[in-house]
């Protein structure tokens, strides 16, 4: 009733799971990780313990392999299970029981794992491998809701749609750089839940995306002359010694932008924001 991508990116040392399925909030239930260990998705008639269990196998060294071996050869209701895992090195690996309701079956090579159950077919998970592969280079979090996304085009749950999800783990980036939990996104009840958590990532990136730093401008001159002028239309003084960075770290941290703010230099997605929101209060004001 569900099918998964589950990866790994070496580059950024990120673990990750997308998910959707015919299935009331699938991301409460599919998506297990921890960075520093790997990742676990655990679907068809789902045992929850493959999640904290199989994370600390894989966090004791055992590969994804030997990790699915361990969980599936003790539960003697493997041949309803499927699960699919990411190691500490990346190494994928996939097992679906035979008594999963067809079609069901999974793809694992060198960084991933895709699986599914009840799908249109096995094109489904080739069409995610497929996409998965030749998203090579573009951002994780990016190739994870394509390969999800070509599932769903291919047919996906042949029961339908009802929900999605989206976890990355990566070590210090969560809000705040306190965990790990990269991106935490969930579809819990939509007509079109992959399509919805796309514009969820689209969000999340505005908020909460790094600006590269051969991006971020000089707050100064100009510049700093135009954001406070439009701070103060939206009501924020600049008035004082240090008046122009105080009122800007008021309005974006009102806005959700701190995370994008960096000292003495202003983030052009932070800008066209500002500008956007001092010319509908303009306009406003003009009708």
């Amino acid at each position: 009733m569900t099918f998964s991508v589950v990866a790994f990116d070496a580059e950024s040392s990120s673990w990750g799971i997308a998910v959707a399925s015919k299935f009331l909030a699938v991301g409460a239930v599919v998506p297990w990780g921890r960075a520093g260990a790997g990742a676990v998705a655990t679907q068809a008639m789902a045992n929850l313990s493959y999640g904290p269990d199989g994370l600390e196998l894989l966090a004791g060294g055992v590969s994804a392999e030997q990790a699915v071996a361990q969980l599936t050869d003790v539960d003697d209701e493997r041949e309803h299970r499927q699960v699919g895992m990411v190691d500490t090195h990346g190494r994928g690996a996939t097992f679906t029981g035979g008594s999963c309701l067809d079609w069901a079956g999974g793809r694992a090579g060198d960084g991933f794992a895709v699986q599914g159950n009840i799908l249109a077919g096995p094109h489904v998970v080739a069409a995610m491998a497929d996409a998965w592969k030749a998203s090579a280079g573009e951002a994780f979090e990016r190739r994870l809701v394509a390969a999800l996304a070509a599932g769903d085009q291919a047919g996906g749950d042949r029961r339908g749609r009802q929900s999605a999800a989206l976890r990355v783990w990566r070590e210090g980036a969560a809000y705040g750089g306190v965990l790990d939990i990269a991106i935490d996104l969930r579809v819990d009840d939509h007509r079109a839940p992959v399509d919805e958590l796309g514009r969820l990532l689209d969000l999340h990136e505005l908020y909460f995306g790094k600006p590269a730093p051969e991006t971020l401008l000089p707050l100064e001159g100009d510049l700093a002359a135009e954001v406070a002028a439009r701070l103060e239309t939206l009501g924020y003084s600049t008035a004082g010694g240090n008046g122009v960075v105080e009122a800007l770290d008021t309005w974006a941290s009102t806005e959700n932008f701190e995370e994008r703010l960096v000292a003495g230099k202003l983030d052009p997605v932070v800008l066209d924001q500002l500008r956007r929101q001092a010319d509908e209060r303009n306009a406003g004001g003009a009708s």
